[in-house]
């Protein structure tokens, strides 16, 4: 783990930093999976009572922004307006629920809110990794049918034989004909070992498949493969999973004979704080800096790497406008210790640290408490950090199949890989690395030929 210089604690918040940047795919993605609804998030949880008291809710998120929040000017408001402005009128959870988003609405931070029992589930799904569903990845096409983009590997999706294109065309005997990808996600979705039926239109083949959801490893690293004989890629979709850090480590043992790399952060909305402070530790040597946080006291606290590498390649690192928050994190640490060239586009801009609390009836609010800065002390939120390679992606670009090569305009039937290389953002990266490779190693020859000529 990374030494930490000054870190203060915020007591029983679990902190994530992860933005919605929106989606230029071709077609948009969610993961069908549920999970085991059990374990709170922070201690702020036990201290919310919502038996049947609304305003003693309201008032506890009143507190916890008040004690909290990362900008104590709260938009250029009086807080104690809103601590008793709705006393008297709460009648039930919903009120208290509504009156909480109203008020939090009001800081004009679209980091901090409100999550129903739903969106909060959700959230927590990704963090726990430990899930339950059927296994597949699901998106709309160009025709807006709901159709498969990919089943997981030993999943009951994949063990029943679904494939990447299916068209989803009913679940559970409802047409899906208008569905949104969250709608269809929401009815795939249930309890463990519950039945869920899906009508699958395949080119000549209409198929009624019965499964049984089931335990789901949702991996944060999709893709850890060399490109050629020299050259390892490794996808990291997400920040957010605990396992994410470890996920990571596996790979770069898998890749340790790679004598360059490339780390895809593309689409990458963040995460764990932890796991961004983790992850660029194990690219850095000596104690470098990897981020500094900056809270509501103007109290500002590092986090610097152990000196424990775990790869010594030469790195390009991939990001784009959907690359946020703790993406930001790694690319900024990465860049600034000049351990990194970063290749694509500008990056989304979150620059914001977010305290995950759950309340007593399974929903729960997200806090901003604290702005982050780069090791060089650069605050990139609204801006973005701006890639040393800079490879802009045009419309027509990704209609030609020149895009991010898992995100192509055909969908699944395009069956592209990263080794082809068509991706031209990956492109850079990959001839960048190689002639990293190749001046390493002819700067090596070059001080075995000096060696050797020295010698009586």
């Amino acid at each position: 783990m990374p030494n930490t210089i000054l870190w203060k604690i915020v007591v029983g918040v679990s902190i994530a930093l992860i933005a919605s940047t929106g989606s230029s795919h071709s077609y948009k993605q969610k993961w069908l999976l549920a999970y085991e609804d059990n374990k709170p998030i922070s201690r702020h949880a036990a201290a919310v009572g919502m038996q049947g008291e609304p305003e003693k809710a309201y008032h506890k998120v009143w507190s916890i922004i008040k004690e909290d929040y990362y900008d104590q000017k709260f938009n250029g408001q009086s807080w104690s307006y809103w601590e008793h402005r709705y006393d008297g009128k709460l009648k039930n959870l919903q009120d208290a629920h509504k009156a909480i988003e109203t008020m939090l609405a009001s800081l004009s931070d679209r980091y901090t809110r409100f999550l129903d029992k739903e969106a909060f589930s959700d959230e927590r799904d990704q963090i726990d990794a430990h899930l339950f569903g059927v296994g597949i990845q699901i998106g709309l096409d160009k025709t807006q049918k709901i159709i498969v983009i990919a089943p997981i590997e030993d999943t009951p999706a994949s063990r029943a034989g679904l494939m990447p294109g299916d068209e989803i065309a009913e679940i559970n005997g409802k047409a899906t004909k208008g569905f949104s990808v969250e709608e269809a996600a929401k009815q795939i979705k249930g309890p463990k070992d519950t039945p869920v039926t899906l009508y699958i239109n395949r080119p000549g083949q209409h198929l009624k498949v019965t499964m049984k959801r089931a335990e789901i490893h949702l991996s944060s690293i999709q893709t850890a493969k060399m490109l050629d004989s020299e050259i390892g890629y490794i996808r990291l979709t997400s920040f957010i999973s605990q396992q994410a850090n470890e996920e990571m480590k596996k790979a770069l043992v898998r890749l340790s004979n790679a004598k360059g790399l490339i780390v895809d952060l593309r689409d990458n909305p963040g995460g764990l704080l932890s796991n961004a402070i983790d992850i660029s530790n194990m690219f850095l040597d000596r104690q470098n800096t990897i981020v500094s946080t900056v809270d509501k006291d103007n109290y500002k606290s590092q986090a610097l790497s152990d000196g424990n590498m775990l790869s010594k390649q030469p790195l390009a690192i991939l990001i784009n406008k959907g690359s946020a928050s703790a993406s930001e994190i790694a690319s900024g640490a990465l860049k600034d210790n000049g351990r990194a060239i970063l290749v694509g586009e500008q990056t989304f801009g979150k620059g914001l640290v977010q305290g995950i609390t759950k309340l007593e009836d399974g929903s729960g609010i997200n806090v901003t408490i604290a702005r982050y800065l780069t090791p060089n002390d650069t605050d990139i939120n609204k801006k973005g950090i701006t890639p040393d390679i800079i490879v802009k992606l045009t419309e027509k670009d990704i209609d030609d199949g020149k895009g991010q090569w898992w995100s192509d305009p055909a969908g699944p039937k395009a069956k592209r890989t990263p080794e082809d290389l068509k991706d031209i953002q990956l492109k850079s990266a990959y001839d960048t690395v190689k002639e990293k490779v190749q001046s390493t190693v002819l700067i090596g020859h070059a001080n075995t030929l000096n060696s050797t000529s020295s010698k009586p």
